[in-house]
């Protein structure tokens, strides 16, 4: 049964993400931030769209776990894999322009997924977006200019599309422009829906 319009649950967004965060703010809607401990290791032998999926459900339920009955929590995990094999976030100067240099003219695929769970009956909606991306041809010299402009360090892909890192691209392809930086806005809106939340009707 969708929750009334007079009590709707709380929004948890289950992150510790800026990015995802600044997202969230869009919908203009009351939520809480809580930082899921999970282990975000990859299984072995694991695609980046089940590594993906299962990470944004994880994520949800370790949040759900202390979030009381009424509550619907948002989980959100982003694997990007460029020649069959994923791409963590660098950490380092060096480490980004490594991973710069071995993408410049070639495509990465980004997996977005989340999942919406509701605490009262441990239902869960789950997606995974897919955003595929060229890459420019590019000289060390402009990728290193960018790198110190914008110290994406903590980014998957070292390439920040919402700020800079929109000029190391050539193209985008994704049903949903938000799934990019982290949480994809359509997709979750879509889920909130189906949950019966208000969502325009609770916007402030």
């Amino acid at each position: 049964m969708p929750d009334s319009l007079e009590h709707p649950p709380r929004l948890i967004l289950a992150s510790s993400s800026r990015y995802r965060r600044e997202l969230l703010e869009r919908l203009r809607l009351p939520y809480e931030m809580a930082v899921p401990a999970i282990d975000e290791t990859p299984l072995v032998g694991e695609t980046p769209a089940t590594t993906a999926l299962r990470l944004a459900e994880a994520k949800a339920r370790a949040v759900a776990a202390g979030a009381g009955d009424h509550a619907l929590v948002i989980g959100s995990d982003q694997v990007a894999t460029f020649g069959g094999n994923q791409i963590g976030k660098p950490g380092t100067h060096e480490k980004a322009l490594a991973q710069l240099r071995t993408m410049r003219g070639r495509e990465v695929e980004f997996h977005s997924a989340l999942c919406l769970l509701n605490s009262r009956d441990g239902s869960t909606q789950v997606e995974d977006v897919i955003t595929r991306v060229r890459f420019r041809d590019l000289s060390d010299a402009e990728l290193d200019a960018y790198l110190r402009a914008e110290t994406p360090y903590d980014v998957a892909g070292s390439a920040k599309s919402e700020g800079l890192g929109i000029a190391l691209l050539d193209a985008i392809d994704s049903s949903d422009p938000t799934a990019l930086v982290g949480l994809p806005l359509i997709a979750l809106t879509r889920m909130l829906r189906t949950a019966g939340y208000p969502l325009l009707r609770g916007a402030q």
